[in-house]
């Protein structure tokens, strides 16, 4: 399998390609700001052709190139019905005290082929399967995408801002509940083996196990006890 991926914008929001091999369909994951060179440099290299983008959550960070990739690649975009408004009316999911200056510069709408996410599915795209998760708490739609294990890696997990190394996505923003983040946190994370693989919207790479034993925020509620307030990371 190739994954490869990049901070992109001024978020330093990873954006992912993935693919059974190079020179095969890949599927794009998060085209946030100023995702697109960065996009085009990772297909060409590994020589791939793209069937889709699917996104995490709807947030600014994570959409703005979504347009123009997936104009250029004729390619159909995957949201969560709840973040689909957020693609044209991003300032709605913000509030006034952030990116006002930055939203004006950009070029949002919605792709002319977007399809929407529900909870428990699998997408077939590329001859991979991605196994969908709803996980409200950042944002009403925020999901994730996992990869089964195969005999080469272990599973690997798309946490979208759900989940970071050693943090959790905000939850101030307007959608956001800390409740909600910890329900999500509990039901898609505290299942998976600790050998799942994580690839967070922000941030290196860690492991479920990892998090398991040093993220405060995951080990409360592995502890079932309450946890502090999620911190203002990203977007």
């Amino acid at each position: 399998m190739l994954i490869a991926g990049f901070p992109a914008g001024a978020w330093g929001t990873n954006c992912y390609v993935v693919a059974p091999a190079a020179g095969e369909e890949c599927v794009i994951i998060d085209p946030g700001h100023e995702a697109a060179p960065g996009v085009e440099e990772l297909l060409a290299k590994h020589r791939l052709k793209p069937v889709a983008a699917i996104l995490t959550h709807g947030h600014i960070d994570h959409v703005a190139s979504v347009v123009p990739v997936c104009g250029a690649h004729d390619i159909p975009a995957w949201i969560h019905p709840e973040d689909r408004y957020m693609m044209s009316d991003p300032a709605r999911s913000l509030g006034r005290s952030i990116g006002q200056q930055l939203l004006g510069e950009l070029t949002v709408g919605e792709p002319d082929d977007v399809r929407e996410l529900s909870d428990g599915a699998t997408l077939a795209l590329a001859g991979l399967e991605f196994t969908v998760a709803h996980a409200p708490g950042h944002t009403k739609g925020s999901v994730t995408f996992r990869l089964p294990d195969t005999s080469e890696i272990p599973s690997v997990f798309f946490s979208g801002d759900l989940l970071f190394a050693g943090s959790i996505g905000r939850t101030d923003l307007p959608g956001g509940s800390h409740a909600e983040i910890l329900e999500s946190l509990a039901r898609v994370c505290l299942p998976l083996d600790d050998s799942t693989v994580v690839l967070s919207g922000h941030g290196p790479q860690t492991t479920i196990g990892r998090e398991r034993a040093t993220n405060p925020f995951l080990g409360e509620v592995a502890r079932g006890h309450g946890a502090e307030p999620a911190p203002r990371r990203g977007m």
